[in-house]
């Protein structure tokens, strides 16, 4: 099903303009050379959900590419001017997308550090989180390998590996792509983080691998942490279509589960009851 929303309005550095309004120039770098860093949230209830661990993932990305953060760009005025925009878009259930980057220069010489923002918002039609009655159909896409390393982890613009990825998907007839690290291991998915279940125990790539840094990764790894361990260890290729189960997660979606990969069937028993018992010790999260 396709849902076709109005035209939004966004913020850029604090005011708000009209959907289409051009705000950058040819020499902005985050258009030349994806020079920055976003976060995706999910706002439900009123509340950015898990706006600190978010803004904690943007303000180390901030760090380790070098931005200088003027003392008054703070998590808290990002919020609240995210707030503002939604009632302009007259927005109750939302994605939210953070993007900053830094302006004009040329090749080494930027005409300052400190970052550029847009906030922009769209309808999210994901009320209550239900795992799907149909599980996700997904491929691998082994064009281009993610090399792990100090920026591997964030969510930075650079994004042609995954973007290459969902076009990939999308022509094989996928609802999403694996993505493989210069190891050839699985890294992560073009959206999210990837979990396997096998003879009850459920891996995950560990971040030296490659993969994002999912704040919904890391939040299934601290409920689950005394119950049912996740164990963070490489996934090669075999090992993933070995698996009993496979699920996907992300900060919009939460969890989804896998219903087919390359020719091979995987049911969703132990991912239901994993998610059921996640909904029910974190609701504001899982549900």
């Amino acid at each position: 099903m396709f849902y076709f929303y109005p035209m939004q309005a966004f913020n850029f550095n604090g005011k708000i303009y009209p959907s289409g309004t051009a705000i950058v120039g040819p020499e902005n770098r985050g258009l030349r050379y994806g020079d920055g860093i976003f976060e995706t949230l999910r706002f439900k209830d009123d509340q950015l959900i898990l706006a600190d661990e978010h803004f904690a993932r943007l303000w180390k990305g901030l760090n380790a590419l070098g931005f200088t953060v003027p003392k008054l760009l703070s998590p808290e005025l990002l919020e609240a001017q995210t707030r503002q925009l939604l009632e302009k878009n007259k927005i109750s259930s939302a994605r939210v997308r953070i993007n900053m980057f830094r302006g004009d220069g040329g090749l080494y010489d930027p005409d300052t550090q400190h970052p550029n923002y847009i906030i922009e918002t769209w309808p999210l039609n994901i009320q209550h989180a239900t795992l799907q009655e149909n599980g996700l159909q997904i491929c691998l896409y082994r064009e281009c390998e993610k090399a792990p390393g100090k920026f591997s982890n964030l969510k930075h613009n650079n994004y042609l590996p995954y973007l290459m990825g969902a076009m990939h998907a999308k022509t094989s007839r996928c609802n999403d792509a694996l993505i493989f690290n210069s190891n050839h291991r699985i890294c992560d998915s073009t959206i999210a983080n990837v979990f396997i279940i096998k003879n009850n125990k459920i891996i995950t790539p560990p971040l030296e691998e490659g993969c994002v840094a999912g704040v919904m990764r890391a939040q299934v790894i601290q409920q689950l942490k005394s119950a049912n361990p996740v164990h963070e260890i490489p996934i090669t290729e075999t090992d993933l279509l070995d698996a009993d189960e496979i699920f996907l997660t992300n900060a919009i979606y939460r969890i989804r589960w896998v219903a087919g990969c390359e020719g091979k069937i995987f049911h969703c028993r132990q991912t239901r009851a994993l998610f059921e018992q996640l909904q029910q010790t974190n609701p504001a999260v899982f549900c």
